[in-house]
C-alpha cells in the first residue's frame, strides 16, 4: 500500500528551525504534486507548500520567504525546511501526494513553537 511516513516534527523555541521529510513508498513523488498542509484544533486543514511534478513551487503567505519546498528525487523524500519559526505555526503538518484524482495522506507531525 502506499505510505507517506513523515518525520522531524517537534518543540522549538520562536525563531527557530525545523525541517520535516515525508519518504513515500509504492509512489514515485517525482510523478506527483507534493505537498504539506497543516491543521490546528478547530481549523481547516489549509496548504503551506506545493511542489508539481514540474518542480514548480508555491506557498501560502503566512510562510512565503521563511518555508521551503524541496524533492529529492533519489530519496523518493519530499522536505519542508521551516526557518524563523513564529507560535502561529504550532500545528499538526501533513504530507500529500496527488496526480489527478488521487490523494493520500501521511498521518501527520506535531509541530510546537513555543518559548
Amino acid at each position: 500500500q502506499v505510505q507517506l511516513v513523515e518525520s522531524g516534527g517537534g518543540l522549538v523555541q520562536p525563531g527557530g528551525s525545523l525541517r520535516l521529510s515525508c519518504a513515500a513508498s509504492r509512489i514515485i513523488v517525482s510523478n506527483y504534486a507534493m505537498g504539506w498542509y497543516r491543521q490546528t484544533p478547530g481549523k481547516q486543514r489549509e496548504l503551506v507548500a506545493l511542489v508539481t511534478s514540474g518542480g514548480t513551487t508555491n506557498y501560502a503567505d503566512s510562510v512565503k520567504g521563511r518555508f521551503t519546498i524541496s524533492r529529492d528525487n533519489a530519496k523518493n523524500t519530499v522536505y519542508l525546511q521551516m526557518n524563523s519559526l513564529k507560535p502561529e505555526d504550532t500545528a499538526v503538518y501533513y504530507c500529500n501526494a496527488q496526480q489527478w484524482f488521487v490523494n493520500y495522506w501521511g498521518q501527520g507531525t506535531q509541530v510546537t513553537v513555543s518559548s
